[in-house]
């Protein structure tokens, strides 16, 4: 990681880029979906072993979107529109924690149910989810490492409205996790990303009604971009393409002052 931007648009910013972010959303989804099958079968510590070492080798991405469930068209849009203006490759976070459930369900399936009964283990459903949770956490902070530049889209449905003009609190628990490691994961200069292949971004799962946790979030270490500063990013970026764009984009915003 390079870079971290807090983008704060409407909710129909670039829609019409929405088809383009979608097509490359469902092949990286297509791409971790190949790689979870080859960890279907086996016993649960060969499953860990094999995922932590091999997690989405071969997903190539500058930009990290991170961004609330509901909030999934404006970050295809912001995707579409980096590809189409920018020639730049994102990773979508969904593309990673939309494969929670499946994956809680293979390992619960395989070694949490009981026949006899027809229930899971209620401890076992807990070793299970602490384990899945785990290494899909690190597999995130992999790519967020991978990726030059990241990209948080906050909005009320993921920053809680009421604290929305403040932003220091979420009640995604993946938010949380995500700019937590954008703070901790060391900085690395541009030409560092760009002397190899890069990754990234997700989904946040919506929150379970039945349990409600806020996280503190702070974002000072983020620089603020906002629709009409996007909008001279694309003007000023006219003719040039993939880092050469981000190159704009960083000298058209100031660093914050802790980043």
């Amino acid at each position: 990681m390079f870079r971290g931007f807090e983008l704060s648009v409407k909710e129909d910013f670039l829609s019409v880029y929405k088809s383009i972010g979608a097509s490359q959303h469902e092949y990286n989804k297509r791409r971790v979906d190949e790689c979870l099958n080859r960890f279907r079968d086996g016993s649960g510590d060969l499953l860990a072993a094999k995922m932590t070492a091999e997690w989405f080798p071969e997903i190539d991405a500058q930009v990290f979107i991170s961004h609330a469930h509901k909030d999934s068209a404006l970050a295809l849009g912001l995707a579409g529109h980096l590809h189409k203006g920018f020639g730049l490759k994102s990773f979508v976070d969904s593309a990673v924690w939309g494969y929670s459930d499946d994956l809680l369900r293979i390992l619960d399936d395989a070694f949490c149910y009981n026949e006899t009964s027809g229930t899971y283990s209620y401890a076992k459903r807990n070793r299970s989810t602490s384990h899945v949770h785990m290494m899909l956490s690190v597999a995130l902070s992999r790519m967020i490492d991978r990726c030059e530049c990241i990209i948080f889209i906050n909005t009320p449905q993921s920053i809680t409205s009421r604290d929305y003009i403040k932003g220091d609190k979420t009640d995604s628990p993946w938010i949380y996790s995500e700019i937590a490691m954008t703070r901790l994961i060391k900085k690395r200069s541009r030409e560092d990303h760009r002397g190899t292949e890069s990754l990234l971004a997700t989904e946040s799962l919506g929150t379970d009604t039945r349990l409600r946790v806020r996280y503190d979030v702070d974002l000072d270490h983020l620089s603020k971009l906002d629709g009409a500063t996007y909008g001279m990013w694309t003007i000023r970026s006219h003719g040039r393409a993939g880092a050469t764009a981000l190159d704009t984009l960083y000298d058209l915003v100031p660093p914050s002052p802790i980043e």
